[in-house]
Order: structure tokens, then C-alpha cells, then sequence
């Protein structure tokens, strides 16, 4: 987790459940070094089923497979870990579901959620969204100028993945910022490659060249 820079998001919001599988396989190809999977509004059991297929996909890639949100089911399927929203519950609620040893991230939305975050004890935290995005409408972009000091305070000690709207075209700027590592969605979800584009991305962030 702490050598983790590009975290991938797979939300079947972008990607139907039939094509969840071929499509992680692309993102882990392309070097993700964490797969989320987000079904926001999606029944109960077709969540289940499309994690049933990642999972093992993750493991025999050696990337830890995250859920957003539904620590219950992470626990029964014996996932790496949950993503939590600031209103999920704490982090203690959390951790009795999911057990020991599991990670578990929050989102949080300014530098004094960041700070609450590392304080409670979260494994790792999303920061965002930096930019305005259709995954959260609604839901301003709160900039760049506070990236520098959250990698100082939080990012030091907990892995700080900077999210919403994050682009190839923008990662650049997301990274003179002072950003380490980034959730990026859409960007390689609706790219016509989806390999390439993962692989791209990587190679911005590492610094290197395609």
C-alpha cells in the first residue's frame, strides 16, 4: 500500500458488470497498483458478483482490491479492504465488521478531514475532489492550493491518494501541485485503450516516459 501511486477506480457507473472483469484486466495490466470497485446505486447482488470476479483477478496481480463502501460484504468475500465516505461511520464501527489487518481509507474533502482521518487511524485516505467531476456532482472542486500542505501533514505518514477530475491532461499540474499519488476514474475508464492509458498515466506519475 505505501508503494502505491496510481489508484485505479472501476465504477460501473462507467462500466457495465459484464464488462467488469475484461476491464479491471486492463487496469492491472497497465500497472494500477490499487483496484477499487464502486457501484454506487447498484443491487446487492450484482455488486457481490462483479466482486467475486475482481477479486481473484487482484490477487493473482498482487494489487490489494478495495470496495467502496459495504463493509459486510468486504468481510464475507475477504476483500483487502473498504473505502469509507466521511458520513459511513467511523473507522472503529468499521474495522469490527471488517477485522484486523484489512485497510480501510476515507474520503476526505478538506485538510481538516485529512488530519481528522490520519488522527482516527484510517490506513489511508483520498483527498478531493480537486476538481469537479460527474461522479460527484454537485460537489465543487476544492483546487490544488491545499495539496503541498496535506503531503506535509497527512501524506507523510499515511498514503494521500488526490482524486475527482484527474486527468493525463491535468496530472502534471496535480503533481507540481504537490501530489504523490492519485485515483483517477473516467480518464482511463472511457479511454479507448484502457491498458494504455493506465500505463500512461503510471509513467506520468513516476515520471518516466510512456
Amino acid at each position: 500500500m505505501h508503494h502505491a501511486r496510481l489508484y485505479a477506480i472501476l465504477d460501473l457507473g462507467y462500466v457495465s458488470a459484464e464488462n467488469a472483469a475484461a476491464t479491471a484486466r486492463l487496469l492491472l495490466d497497465g500497472g494500477a497498483d490499487i483496484l477499487q470497485l464502486r457501484a454506487k446505486s447498484h443491487e446487492p447482488a450484482t455488486i457481490r458478483r462483479v466482486a467475486e470476479d475482481l477479486l481473484p483477478l487482484c490477487r493473482s496481480a498482487g494489487v490489494p482490491f478495495i470496495l467502496n463502501d459495504f463493509p459486510d460484504l468486504a468481510a464475507d468475500l475477504g476483500a483487502d479492504g473498504v473505502h469509507i465516505g466521511q458520513d459511513d461511520g467511523s473507522l472503529a464501527a468499521t474495522r469490527k465488521i471488517l477485522g484486523p489487518g484489512r485497510i480501510i481509507g476515507r474520503s476526505t474533502h478538506a485538510l481538516a478531514q485529512a488530519r481528522a482521518a490520519l488522527e482516527e487511524g484510517f490506513n489511508y485516505i483520498g483527498f478531493g475532489p480537486l476538481f469537479p467531476t460527474p461522479t460527484k456532482l454537485g460537489r465543487p472542486g476544492i483546487g490544488l492550493q491545499d495539496i503541498a500542505e496535506m503531503e506535509h501533514e497527512v501524506g507523510m505518514k499515511i498514503p494521500a491518494f488526490c482524486i475527482g477530475g484527474i486527468k493525463r491532461a491535468n496530472l502534471p499540474d496535480v503533481i507540481s501541485s504537490g501530489a504523490r499519488r492519485v485515483a483517477i476514474v473516467s480518464d482511463l475508464l472511457t479511454a479507448p485503450d484502457v491498458s494504455a492509458a493506465t500505463r500512461e498515466a503510471r509513467g506520468i506519475l513516476l515520471g518516466v516516459a510512456g
